[in-house]
């Protein structure tokens, strides 16, 4: 076997191991999160030969980047930039309640709605798990709380 085939996974694996990942990551909310010597955030999640990381920097604005690697070669990434609005982190619980629930065939981010009380949670994207960009918010009665934008895919796939 080849190290270019030893490193090719199928979709439906990294797909199953991005969503444990989230839900064990800032979904659980600050409990899971580690504060970096260089002032940023992490959380770290390995299962079997697959390894995440999701580090950020931010208060407001915030921005930051997901790694997956597979048998220690990255595989996957998404980089994602926004801000909440607010300036109270009102809409915080209601994003990592949007993050926790992410479609099964795109755990990117959170489903295209999500509501809870008076926010709802809103989600767009092209594309597919392999590569994609989107846009997500939360709005108040129809007012813009909370705004991201993101973008990733596979990386290091050239044989």
């Amino acid at each position: 076997m080849t190290k270019e085939s030893e490193l090719k996974i199928e979709t439906s694996r990294l797909v199953g191991f991005l969503i444990r990942s989230k839900k064990e990551g800032y979904a659980l909310g600050s409990k899971n999160i580690i504060r970096e010597k260089d002032g940023s955030y992490s959380t770290r999640f390995k299962e079997g030969d697959f390894d995440f990381h999701d580090n950020w920097f931010g208060g407001e604005p915030f921005g930051g980047r997901e790694v997956v690697k597979f048998k220690e070669k990255p595989y996957w990434m998404m980089v994602y930039y926004g801000a909440d609005l607010t300036g109270k982190e009102l809409v915080i619980p209601t994003l990592i309640k949007a993050l926790s629930n992410m479609p099964i065939d795109f755990p990117a981010r959170g489903p295209q709605v999500f509501e809870e009380g008076q926010f709802r949670y809103e989600n767009e994207w092209e594309g597919g798990i392999e590569q994609f960009s989107g846009e997500e918010q939360i709005l108040s009665n129809g007012e813009r709380m909370y705004s991201a934008k993101y973008m990733g895919g596979l990386v290091d796939q050239r044989k």
